[in-house]
């Protein structure tokens, strides 16, 4: 072995080897004698250059594979690569499409057709008129109508392309602040809605809108763009264009509307019919709000100076016409129809517009024919303009629905809509009064609601029925609720004061419920959330809510159907040129609006508790109707509106008669009205609900109520009652007479029950009514005493609790009564004579 050092191998020593490389590949076979030698092989050598030039390219070639989430993120090139192919696309559908989509003529639109309106058996109910639009040019608009509109509808018309992807942010953005509804589109876009497509809302009309939009702008003025969208759009009142409603609206032309006027007109092109204030009052602070919107962007765009804006004053528009060709009762129920149609989505006001529609409503033509015979009868007939100004005010309005379905069976609006325009069943701007206060009660049962004492809330739980007397619980500021006529009651049943619509009971207990939820309930039962005036207070139950017509039949008839509650409707059927189906919406049974509004025991225990109203309290007068009934009266404040709300088993039915000034649509007192000093629920109304549901079920079978009452409701108490056993015989009270009976059935007075009882239920001489006489069925006591007692004993006459003998000169009936009659167990004492009873001048109500 030589004494030289060997020397080291350089690159001999073996590597890991990197990822994703190959292994070098394996040395050639034969005994190794040392490290390889040779040109090329030591670490400067060119073998090593090869080999590290061989390395880099591999790991360029080689990159590390995209591990995780970084396979999910595209990589630069293919972010570049969709972009530019999705431009390319884009353009080319762009190109394409303005290639094939050509500006058509002005659609059939334009020579809009009638609608057709049926009753429910396909007889014609109705036609609605021809269309009202007269064209002018643009210089004959006034220059502030025109930038009014585009203050409302298109600042940037002037300045903007065709289509503005700004004005559908903005209509967003103003939606979302509050500041109304506005169109995402155009001016130009709407223009070429309105006049060569429809208002079908579908994205082949959305892409023929956006491509004609485009080419009509290239061929034709703004100017020329603007005089047909002022010429085509629809204002409502029938009136399409701007000369035809500034003649409906204001009677002038279009070159002499106002800043005001123009800017009124204006907000009516964001929802026609609902911004009219004269048919719909209840929206008035809605239409302000965008009145003034169109004002501010008036002034904004320097249209309108600050100075001037300051002095404009909403312009109120006239009383509307009704076209002649929908007179009497027709244009009410055109106009209720459409507003249902629209309301729901089914058909937007400028498709049902253009006409061409077949509709078939659920109305019943006998049953709407009796309902205009009720109110001539009872009240048209009798009016006297000539000698009773009060008369001259006098209006009316009533719904019947099925409450089983919900279907509206027959509606009275009015007068004649030639002459009054306003639907009186459907518009929302008079007190409900006193006919709410069985949403109160039907919330109480609901909630398992109690007195402030602990005491649960039943017919029979008594409360202090004191005029003026402050509700206790409440945390806001004191409320002291006056009954009518300042009368107080003491203490006295709920049931009672249902019959007698108490005002402090009612205010007591709508603090015990919480008016929270009493106003949950009565939403729930069919009253709309945004009824103006339903707010959560002790003042609820007296009915300041301004509820339509239409609304409380809804709610009544959730009561009817055991507090099952479904939507109302008036459409059965939909066809468009008499052929094509139009959808409507799924019937209730298992929908949305199908519900159980409140438990079966909180409706009906209401419905017992209002059967009581009509047997023996200020709603009697419904007992003509010759059927089971049970109703609630009611009156508005200044005596502006009475109300008869009330139900059979098959329909539920509401009726209001309303003051209103046929000049200026204002409220007005029915003081003097009919000859009358005052109205109120209990007489005309319900007078006119008792001859339409007798006339509309004639022929029909008589079903009476199926109730479930709560528990505790089934006994009837009062505290007059001076034992809690109703079968005990009454003791004298401290001024000498005995707690007990309540006549019902008949008039209060001597041994034939003809001597007319006192207004507020009492018996003269005799102080506070007490309560019910125990084991009497209301109704069905025919006998009473005048200003003194009945002594006697009742085994269960017939007669219920009559008396036959002999009346003293001082009023007092002694006698006995024997047999076996209904009353299982009568009383022996005096009556205090509690109770409206038959002929009874139906109490006056303030609320």
């Amino acid at each position: 072995m030589s004494d030289e050092p060997q020397q080291r191998s350089q690159g001999w020593a073996p590597r890991e080897p990197e990822a994703g490389s190959r292994p070098n590949p394996a040395p050639a076979a034969g005994p190794r004698t040392g490290p390889r030698s040779g040109p090329g092989t030591g670490p400067g050598g060119p073998g090593a250059k090869q080999n590290s030039k061989q390395n880099s390219k591999q790991k360029r070639k080689q990159r590390p594979k995209r591990t995780g989430l970084r396979r999910l993120v595209p990589t630069w090139r293919m972010l570049l690569g969709t972009v530019l192919g999705t431009a390319l696309f884009l353009a080319g559908l762009f190109a394409l499409g303005y290639f094939l989509v050509r500006i058509p003529s002005a659609n059939a639109a334009a020579v809009k057709q009638s609608n057709v309106f049926l009753y429910a058996d396909g007889s014609q109910l109705a036609r609605d008129g021809d269309v009202n639009r007269e064209n002018v040019a643009l210089e004959h608009i006034s220059k502030d109508a025109q930038h009014a509109t585009l203050a409302a509808e298109d600042r940037d018309f002037y300045s903007e392309s065709a289509v503005d992807p700004k004005a559908m942010l903005r209509a967003g953005w103003n939606t979302a602040t509050g500041k109304g509804r506005q169109s995402g589109s155009t001016i130009t876009q709407q223009y070429v809605k309105n006049y060569y497509l429809g208002q079908e809302q579908t994205v082949t009309r959305k892409v023929k809108e956006f491509f004609i939009s485009i080419k009509l702008d290239r061929e034709k003025s703004k100017d020329d763009i603007l005089e047909g969208y002022l010429n085509t759009s629809y204002y409502g009142r029938n009136a399409y264009g701007i000369q035809a409603a500034a003649q409906a609206y204001y009677g002038v032309n279009a070159r002499d509307l106002t800043v005001g006027q123009g800017a009124y007109l204006a907000a009516l092109l964001n929802a026609p019919s609902e911004y009219d204030v004269i048919a719909h009052p209840e929206n008035r602070a809605g239409v302000l709000a965008r009145w003034n919107y169109v004002l501010d962007g008036m002034v904004g765009q320097k249209w309108l100076t600050r100075a001037a804006r300051d002095r404009v004053t909403f312009p109120a528009p006239r009383q509307a016409r009704g076209s002649a060709g929908l007179s009497g009762q027709r244009g009410y129920l055109v106009q209720a129809v459409t507003a249902y149609l629209t309301s729901n989505g089914i058909l937007d006001e400028d498709t049902l517009g253009r006409g061409g529609y077949r509709i078939t409503t659920t109305l019943q033509k006998s049953k709407q024919d009796a309902f205009v015979k009720a109110v001539n009868d009872q009240v048209m007939d009798r009016l006297d303009k000539k000698n009773r100004k009060a008369d001259t005010y006098v209006r009316a309005g009533g719904v019947a629905i099925d409450p089983t379905d919900g279907k509206v069976l027959a509606m009275y609006g009015g007068i004649d809509y030639t002459k009054q325009y306003v639907n009186n069943a459907t518009r929302r701007d008079y007190q409900v009064g006193s006919t709410f206060k069985p949403f109160v009660f039907a919330a109480a049962v609901q909630n398992g609601s109690q007195t402030q004492d602990g005491r649960d809330i039943t017919p029979n739980t008594v409360y202090d029925g004191t005029d003026q007397r402050p509700v206790r619980g409440w945390n806001g500021s004191t409320y002291a609720p006056e009954n009518e006529d300042g009368e107080s009651y003491g203490d006295i049943s709920v049931r009672t004061a249902t019959d007698r619509s108490v005002n402090s009971v009612y205010a007591q207990m709508a603090v015990d419920v919480g008016p929270a939820r009493v106003e949950k309930t009565a939403v729930a039962l069919g009253l709309p959330a945004d009824t103006p005036d339903l707010t959560a207070s002790p003042s609820i139950a007296l009915g300041p809510a301004t509820a339509s017509v239409l609304d409380m039949a809804e709610a009544y008839a959730t009561l009817a159907n055991h507090g099952r509650h479904g939507a109302y409707t008036l459409v059965r059927k939909i066809t468009k040129d008499g052929s094509e189906d139009v959808s409507l919406p799924a019937p209730d049974a298992g929908g949305p609006d199908d519900r159980q509004a409140v438990s079966r025991e909180a409706a009906d225990t209401t419905t017992a508790m209002l059967q009581s109203v009509v047997d023996g309290g200020t709603g009697q007068a419904a007992q003509n109707a010759g059927r089971p009934a049970a109703g609630k009266t009611g009156t508005a404040e200044e005596d502006t509106a009475a109300w008869f709300a009330g139900y059979t088993p098959d329909l539920a039915t509401v009726v209001a008669v309303m003051g209103q000034d046929p000049d200026t649509g204002a409220h007005k007192s029915l003081y003097g009205a009919l000859g009358q000093s005052r109205i109120n629920g209990g007489g005309y109304p319900a007078q006119i609900w008792a001859q339409f549901t007798e006339d509309a079920l004639e022929g029909t079978e008589v079903s009476d109520f199926d109730l479930r009452l709560q528990p505790g409701a089934e006994e009837m108490y009062d505290p007059g009652d001076e034992t809690e056993d109703p079968d005990a015989t009454g003791e004298p009270d401290v001024d000498g007479t005995t707690g007990g009976g309540e006549e019902v059935g008949g008039s209060q007075g001597g041994a034939n029950g003809s001597t007319p009882a006192s207004p507020t239920g009492r018996t003269p001489g005799q102080g506070r009514t007490p309560g019910r006489t125990d084991g009497h069925t209301p109704g069905h006591t025919d006998s009473g005493t005048t200003g003194g007692t009945t002594a006697g004993t009742t085994g269960g006459t017939p007669t219920d609790g009559g008396a036959t003998g002999t009346t003293t000169t001082s009023g007092t009936t002694a006698g006995t009564a024997t047999g076996g009659g209904p009353t299982d167990t009568g009383t022996t004492g005096t009556t205090a004579g509690q109770g409206p009873l038959s002929g009874l001048t139906p109490r006056k109500e303030k609320h």
